[in-house]
């Protein structure tokens, strides 16, 4: 079921190049859902165009895709460079991008750390990145809602941006010094 919040559709990849003559082609995957958007009978937007995945195997760094409808070589390469949309996948534990960049930051002890500006991916978990530069991971992340993001962090991860500045100096800070 797709909510009203969430964008009608989300980019999933890019079609790459044609690859032999049977109406293959290479494609770049963005997104963590691979296995639900390659799966045989999966529609997937170019362009407002309709294709629905005939196999999907992975390639080196893409996957090697066949669409239905798609049988040789020339119709493979009018699709080159196109970007690719579905539908979003929503689960309950679902948070789009979108949806926190503007929102603030509250930890688990009631504390505003202030406003998320973005987010930056990162192989181990996606950073939200607050107001001042600090960074959070979104596996801190507990719950959202219209207008805040609250996290639960390990002690000293959100201290306050004085106090980083000021470990080392005697302002009481402890622990090594990092430069």
């Amino acid at each position: 079921m797709i909510h009203s919040t969430t964008p009608s559709l989300l980019e999933v990849g890019r079609i790459g190049k044609a690859h032999g003559l049977g109406g293959h082609v290479l494609v770049t995957l963005v997104t963590d859902r691979v296995a639900e958007r390659t799966a045989p009978g999966t529609i997937l937007i170019a362009e407002g165009r309709s294709l629905k995945v005939g196999s999907a195997r992975p390639h080196k760094d893409r996957w090697l895709v066949s669409f239905v409808g798609v049988i040789n070589r020339n119709e493979a390469e009018q699709l080159s460079g196109k970007v690719l949309e579905a539908e979003p996948l929503v689960g309950e534990d679902t948070v789009f991008v979108h949806e926190v960049i503007g929102r603030n930051l509250i930890d688990q002890n009631g504390v505003d750390h202030g406003q998320i500006q973005a987010v930056i991916g990162n192989p181990a978990s996606d950073l939200m990145e607050l107001s001042d530069g600090r960074l959070v991971p979104f596996v801190f992340l507990v719950s959202n809602d219209e207008t805040t993001v609250h996290v639960s962090v390990p002690a000293g991860l959100l201290d306050d941006v004085d106090g980083v500045e000021d470990a080392g100096t005697g302002g009481g800070a402890s622990g090594p010094n990092v430069i």
